[in-house]
């Protein structure tokens, strides 16, 4: 009887702590699912740091969009539209209807009117106290009409292709500023993204500053020699004691610029280049490397799992990154925490995150400028250690403690 009254004690317990907590109910078309398991990751680290906290309880709304006809690999997602708690966070991940290609102006009106139903029905079960959206768009004119719809405030966040790429199509630029102007707060990964979100016409007196998060349980330097061996063994990529390398990783796209990492390769003998991503530029870029002759020194690794990110960034002498625009790219972060300096353009919040030498060179977005980057660096050879201080500020427990902080003011 005693053991069944202290049980049915720490029940209730438990039920007034969840009841207690504020609620927050977020939108997120970037998010890992079953199809795409890397797919916005940053996103759900955030999130479940937050959710971890105990002072937010955290529901997210994946909306999945599916063309009416779903064939290729649009059957594959459409059959990763499932929910469930992960990592603490409530996952539901409803499919919307999607127009490839012409379906940019309608994505916004499509997510909420399949968000709607089960946010409303949510909303009666046990009351939100705030609507987010983790990107700018489609995802924050989706939940401006979704908080008008449960009469909470808003918040939205801005990464970066959102605000470069979006922000500059007259169509979504129009829902975006009405959006902004709804939000009770905006962020921004870095303050030269908040400066590009002023410039699109995004009001700069709401927005606040939330840095990414990183695990510093994984990302941590590695002893390049068994880094190195390490790669051979795993991913084929075998390299002479006297070889360097250096590494690339993001999407591959024109944004990302690794034709420009490629090209300087040429200037660097005895060097090689590892490229992890996926995307439309990859044949592109093969093609490339086979017309310079570098094809033996330039390795396509694919997406890699999170894990093994560590071992390829603490192998490489220092990461490549020549982005046209960027918010604050996590690679650049998750670099330097593996001991693995630097050399990017004047991109987003690079600025901010290469505030010494040790942390490696911003150079421009030329292949001659880069591989003079790449030299500086390679000459120099930082300890790691060194360069993994560069990264110690960033951490999800920081991240989720100014997310926290941040939605508190936004509440009340």
């Amino acid at each position: 009887m005693a053991g069944s009254c202290r049980d049915a004690g720490a029940e209730a317990l438990e039920r007034a702590h969840i009841t207690a907590m504020k609620r927050v109910l977020s939108i997120a078309t970037l998010y890992p699912n079953a199809h795409m398991p890397r797919f916005g990751t940053f996103v759900a680290r955030q999130m479940e740091a937050l959710a971890a906290r105990g002072d937010w309880d955290v529901t997210l709304i994946n909306p999945i969009g599916v063309p009416p006809l779903a064939l290729g690999r649009y059957r594959a997602l459409s059959k990763a539209a499932v929910s469930g708690d992960v990592g603490g966070v409530h996952v539901h991940r409803p499919r919307f209807t999607l127009l490839p290609k012409i379906g940019g102006p309608f994505n916004p009106a499509m997510i909420a009117k399949a968000v709607l139903p089960i946010a409303r029905a949510m909303h009666r079960a046990q009351p939100f106290d705030l609507v987010d959206a983790q990107f700018f768009y489609p995802d924050g004119p989706a939940a401006a009409r979704i908080a008008t719809e449960l009469g909470l405030p808003l918040s939205i966040k801005a990464r970066g292709a959102d605000i470069s790429f979006w922000g500059h199509k007259p169509y979504a630029q129009s829902k975006m500023i009405a959006a902004a102007q709804q939000a009770a707060g905006l962020l921004s990964v870095s303050a030269a993204l908040a400066d590009d979100m002023a410039a699109i016409g995004l009001p700069r007196d709401k927005i606040t500053m939330h840095y990414t998060g990183l695990d510093h349980a994984l990302f941590r330097p590695i002893d390049r020699v068994d880094a190195r061996r390490r790669l051979a063994r795993d991913l084929s990529v075998e390299l002479r004691d006297d070889e360097r390398l250096i590494a690339s990783v993001g999407a591959l796209i024109p944004r990302k610029g690794q034709s420009f990492a490629i090209r300087a390769l040429r200037a660097l003998p005895d060097t090689h280049l590892v490229l992890v991503g996926m995307g439309s530029d990859r044949a592109g870029l093969e093609e490339l490397a086979g017309e310079l002759e570098l094809q033996d020194r330039v390795h396509f690794l694919g997406s890699l799992d999170h894990a093994a990110l560590p071992i390829v960034l603490s192998a490489a002498q220092a990461l490549v990154l020549p982005s046209a625009s960027e918010g604050l790219a996590n690679a650049w972060v998750e670099a330097l925490a593996c001991g693995c300096p630097l050399v990017i353009t004047d991109a987003g919040g690079a600025r901010e995150v290469v505030t010494a030498p040790q942390a490696g060179r911003i150079v421009e977005r030329d292949a001659n400028a880069i591989a003079a980057g790449l030299r500086e660096v390679l000459a120099t050879d930082y300890a790691p250690q060194d360069v993994a201080a560069m990264a110690a500020r960033f951490s999800w427990q920081n991240n989720a403690q100014a997310l926290a902080t941040y939605y508190d003011k936004l509440v009340g």
